[in-house]
């Protein structure tokens, strides 16, 4: 939990649209600090490398616990914040209690924070996650942004989430950055052997599992050859969008069954088919994970442990479909690296998680291992046994900061658009 929550926390774009909810009762949403104050600038704040470590007197008791936090703003003294078991309002939101520790951790008013609130509403909203078992991190991840989502499209009914009235309209902008921010288009082509006709169907996708090579899966006790220790993301992509051959005649074309009538007692002609997926629309956010944990055995998941190679810009262009390339400029399949999930341990069962994050404010990177927060290098953060990879659009980057005023402008136009039709992008 601590290692999604920090990589959501320094995504720009989503950090910002959920500071911006309910700005006006900043004071009510956060427990007293020991001297029955409540600290909050409620603005991010860039600091030096040398205050970002800093630590309270009970930083290890929360540390034995796993559930502390280092603001990603500066610390100019060493305070810790420990939420109530309790959510932070009267309703269990999520979404509500992702604002409150934003604001808590962007403040520069805290070395740490244990956020018992937002735990326990996971365990109450996301019973899959309760209790203190393991657990991982791209399955909570999911399961997160799909409740905030739920939260977010049930505002107006009888589950609302606590956001004042006059911030309400903002809920609408927040739900469209959460919608988008990750989301992204694929072509799924399918070719029939026969007479070459390609058919096209256009899916949904938040996040790219990726899957390793297949000499990687014949890898016997975790012992890996001298000439595999390493793997190239590139290696991964090109495998996701590569043609491959659907076993059998299975497909039912429409080209060759295009003369036979619905009423024609004569079964359908079946043939070989190809089949390749191919980026159709890119994310903001392109999420992707690595397959490091298969299936060998009866109920038992071994990790694959060898070192992806990942570089600090990507780029997206040959796995995209030739509709795109010649539609958009080149800079739209540029992106930068902003955050990597690392799982350390050598099974599913055990382990622990921690992020590298990049720092917008300071420009800087950030190892996020619970209650320890240490500057490092890019080269540090690209020999990481990565898990989970998120890169932004370099288009994106420059423009992730959105205002108050600018999320209320954007609601109101797409109020004053309402009932009108809209082309398909």
């Amino acid at each position: 939990m601590n290692s999604i929550l920090q990589v959501l926390s320094h995504l720009q774009k989503f950090r910002e649209c959920f500071l911006n909810l309910d700005p006006s009762q900043t004071q009510q949403l956060f427990p007293k600090a020991p001297n029955g104050k409540a600290p909050l600038s409620g603005r991010p704040a860039g600091g030096s490398a040398t205050e970002l470590s800093s630590r309270s007197e009970g930083a290890d008791v929360c540390e034995r616990e796993g559930l502390c936090f280092n603001g990603g703003a500066s610390i100019s003294r060493s305070l810790e914040l420990i939420q109530n078991k309790e959510p932070s309002s009267k309703h269990i939101s999520l979404c509500h209690e992702l604002h409150t520790l934003f604001r808590v951790m962007w403040s520069g008013k805290w070395a740490l924070v244990s956020p018992f609130a937002m735990l326990h509403s996971v365990w109450s909203l996301i019973p899959a996650f309760r209790g203190y078992d393991q657990q991982d991190a791209q399955e909570f991840l999911c399961e997160l942004l799909h409740k905030v989502q739920q939260e977010l499209e049930s505002e107006g009914t009888t589950r609302r989430i606590l956001i004042p009235f006059s911030q309400r309209k903002l809920t609408k902008q927040v739900l469209k950055v959460v919608n988008t921010i990750f989301h992204g288009q694929l072509l799924s082509q399918v070719t029939c052997v026969s007479c070459n006709y390609k058919s096209n169907t256009i899916e949904p996708f938040w996040d790219l599992s990726l899957e390793f090579p297949e000499r990687y899966h014949c890898i016997e006790k975790g012992f890996v050859p001298l000439n595999q220790t390493e793997c190239l993301l590139t290696e991964m992509l090109a495998k996701f969008t590569e043609t491959e051959a659907l076993e059998g005649r299975i497909y039912a074309c429409d080209q060759c069954n295009s003369k036979r009538r619905k009423s024609n007692p004569k079964p359908l002609v079946l043939s070989e088919a190809r089949k390749q997926l191919m980026i159709y629309r890119l994310p903001q956010v392109l999420r992707l994970h690595l397959k490091r944990f298969r299936w060998s055995g009866r109920n038992h998941r071994e990790k694959i442990g060898v070192h992806v190679v990942f570089d600090q810009v990507l780029t997206m262009e040959p796995y995209c479909c030739r509709d795109m390339l010649s539609s958009l400029d080149k800079e739209t399949f540029a992106y930068d690296l902003s955050a990597v999930v690392m799982h350390h341990g050598k099974g599913f069962g055990s382990g622990h998680y921690t992020a590298y994050c990049y720092n917008t404010e300071g420009g800087f990177w950030v190892h996020c291992n619970d209650s320890k927060l240490n500057v490092c290098s890019v080269e540090e953060v690209c020999k990481t046994q990565a898990y989970i990879l998120f890169y932004t659009q370099r288009t994106v980057q420059g423009n992730a900061r959105i205002s108050e005023n600018q999320l209320q402008a954007q609601v109101q136009s797409s109020n004053n658009d309402e009932g009108r039709p809209r082309p398909i992008p």
